[in-house]
């Protein structure tokens, strides 16, 4: 069963999409993940104008994220807007503790980003550490005019001089705290919690 069809189905028995756990805090609902996902969106055309931006999403929810900002590109545009994925895991600065055989997802950039904005795209913003690894792997690809971050939360705690041009929300967390992104393509369902 396809994650759309088991959100359907989730809602279908329920009556409703399914509660956050007792220790969780819903911060966004399904509407405010659309709605954030649409300001980032409208955001970076405002800024792009009719450049050939590419949007390229960090693996894993990065990449939902990505496409969809694309998609709403596309349909403000009226043209198909580039998009792509990024693996970053042979590029992090802590790949020795990941163990002997880290999980490799999908890289795809199958278009040149060389002289051309690139937004990247992740679903949370902490430590800064994920997207140096992205900026890394993104420039072994070509050299772009200029790379731009989006997020869909930015929940702070900087460990790297790293900000986000283009942010869903902004959340107050404390290092002890889980920030839970969940989205359709992936979980069966949209939403963000906090959880202690």
């Amino acid at each position: 069963m396809s994650p759309k069809a088991k959100a359907v189905a989730a809602k279908t028995k329920t009556g409703a999409a399914p509660k956050p756990a007792p220790n969780e805090t819903l911060v966004l609902d399904a509407a405010g993940v659309r709605s954030a996902i649409a300001s980032i969106a409208k955001s970076i055309e405002a800024d792009e104008k009719n450049a050939a931006v590419a949007i390229v999403g960090i693996q894993s929810r990065g990449v939902p994220l990505a496409a969809r900002i694309a998609d709403a590109l596309h349909k403000s545009r009226g043209k198909r807007v580039d998009v792509g994925s990024l693996d970053i895991t042979l590029y992090r600065d802590d790949l020795s503790t990941v163990g002997t055989r880290p999980i490799l997802k999908a890289t795809n950039i199958p278009f040149s980003i060389d002289g051309r904005p690139v937004v990247l795209v992740d679903d949370v913003l902490y430590t800064g550490r994920t997207i140096r690894a992205a900026l890394d792997e993104l420039v072994d690809f070509g050299r772009p005019s200029r790379i731009t971050l989006a997020v869909l939360i930015d929940r702070g705690h900087r460990e790297l001089p790293i900000q986000a041009d283009y942010v869903g929300k902004t959340i107050k967390t404390t290092r002890s705290e889980q920030i839970d992104v969940r989205l359709v393509e992936i979980d069966g369902r949209d939403e963000v919690a906090k959880r202690a």
